[in-house]
């Protein structure tokens, strides 16, 4: 009798967290080198721990029976016990010697049967830790939505902010993305900054052909990553770049734009009650630091106490911009003395340690600051607040786009075309760009009493779209 033909049919399951990729594949090497010898030894002494050993078994002399021809060929002899890999990865971390030694120890010798997709998830959360500036970060807003969708204003933000119960999240939103592409999902906490970060790694449709080479599971531009601040109702994406990444020329579900809008549509439903339902809000703010949008977006003093209102924050002057009190309360001289570099205990430290650098034969900060008019100056802490030229939340980017048009016709001023398509746009870039900026009005080329606000920082925003020299709120950044 002859045997049933073997049927092959798709599934929009996950993709499990112990699906291997060969040790063999080139790319695995390029993941692994992204970290520092110390932070290696880190991740293999937690897979190799008593509570995690199950997870991330490693190669043993019990395992050569299924690879015997390989393990006469190969550098590193297997160990009998798991107390032994241990051993071995001490002794690596003892001596002195380059990361090469263990990322060759791991993908040739414990871990030689294949790396599980949890390890390379692993793997980039952990340089995402050690490089909090390596990817390109969005902020957006959860907001509560009712029946009919429209959104709701809430006035206790603590009233409206979901919890996330781990297991429960990952299988809605899995139901959310699942028949669009197939998946893997890592939730984890981050060691330095209080968030918790998800990874989402896709592949094509599950109702394609189910055969992928294994580069194709180490494609960076496949991956998105989600951060959930603690306690406020922002949410942070991210899409990971890829430089010369073949695998997904043509796949047009991992095309970033198409993976951004399908997290983003996914997450806010994968949060949802049945009677709370919330919605995902542009925040036109973008940044490559987390800190600074932890600072501009986060948990602590959001965006409320920025450019002239950091008076307050920094406790320069008492009271609150809520002050009953009258305005000439506090006279700009007494504002000019208060908010003066030596005056604050930080920033004369940093003046003394610029000044020993620079040496006496050089002009630092504070000389050229003694030639800044006084009439300017208060202008400048007016609106740029007294944080002093580096900023607590630097933006690395400010993208502005001029909706008006260039001959001053406004006669189609209401059609579509001229509300989406700029006639000017400019990008500014660096390290701190609106001190940058401050540092412009410091120097008499621009002037701050004229600068909108979203150019010194009060608005904590990165995109900014202009209409008739008024900053238009867009529905999507």
């Amino acid at each position: 009798m002859a045997r049933p033909k073997t049927v092959r049919a798709p599934t929009a399951a996950s993709l499990p967290s112990n699906l291997r990729i060969p040790s063999t594949t080139p790319s695995l090497v390029k993941s692994f080198g992204k970290l520092t010898r110390q932070a290696l030894l880190d991740l293999v002494f937690y897979w190799l721990d008593d509570r995690n050993v199950q997870s991330f078994e490693p190669y043993l002399e019990r395992d050569e029976a299924e690879g015997a021809d390989d393990e006469e060929l190969g550098p590193y002899p297997a160990e009998r016990t798991i107390d032994d890999v241990r051993n071995a990865y001490q002794e690596l971390q003892v001596r002195k010697g380059g990361k090469r030694e263990v990322i060759d120890r791991i993908l040739e010798g414990d871990w030689r049967h294949g790396i599980t997709l949890r390890q390379l998830a692993m793997v980039d959360l952990r340089y995402m830790d050690d490089h909090p500036s390596s990817l390109r970060w969005t902020a957006l807003e959860l907001t509560r939505i009712d029946a009919d969708g429209a959104q709701l204003a809430e006035t206790d933000v603590s009233s409206y902010i979901p919890r996330i119960h781990a297991s429960t999240f990952l299988s809605n939103i899995q139901q959310q993305i699942s028949p669009l592409v197939k998946a893997h999902y890592y939730l984890a906490r981050s060691n330095t900054l209080p968030l918790t970060f998800l990874r989402i790694f896709v592949t094509n449709s599950p109702y394609q052909h189910p055969r992928q080479p294994p580069e194709t599971l180490t494609d960076a531009s496949r991956v998105i990553h989600v951060a959930f601040p603690d306690s406020c109702p922002f949410v942070y994406t991210s899409i990971a770049s890829s430089t010369g990444s073949k695998a997904s020329v043509n796949a047009v579900a991992t095309d970033a734009r198409s993976l951004q809008r399908i997290v983003r549509d996914a997450v806010p439903k994968a949060l949802s009650l049945p009677q709370r339902r919330y919605a995902l809000k542009a925040t036109s703010l973008t940044a490559k630091n987390l800190q600074a949008l932890l600072a501009l977006r986060g948990p602590g003093r959001s965006n409320g106490a920025n450019g002239a209102f950091s008076i307050f924050a920094d406790a320069v002057v008492e009271g609150s911009p809520l002050d009953p009190r009258p305005a000439y309360t506090v006279s700009p001289e007494e504002l000019l003395n208060q908010a003066r570099p030596g005056n604050n205990k930080n920033q004369t430290t940093e003046d003394q340690t610029e000044s020993e650098t620079h040496g006496s034969g050089k002009k630092t900060r504070n000389s050229e600051d003694i030639h800044i008019p006084k009439k300017r100056k208060l202008a400048i802490y007016s609106r740029f607040g007294t944080s002093g030229h580096l900023s607590s939340a630097p933006l690395d980017r400010l993208d502005v786009r001029l909706l008006d048009r260039p001959d001053g016709d406004e006669h189609d001023e209401d059609s579509d075309t001229d509300q989406t398509q700029p006639s000017l746009s400019l990008t500014f870039a660096g390290s701190d760009v609106i001190s940058g900026i401050r540092r412009l009005a410091e120097l008499g080329v621009v002037d701050p009493e004229k600068m909108p606000s979203w150019m010194t920082g009060e608005e904590a925003v990165s995109v900014a779209v202009v209409h008739r020299g008024q900053r238009v709120i867009k529905d999507s950044g």
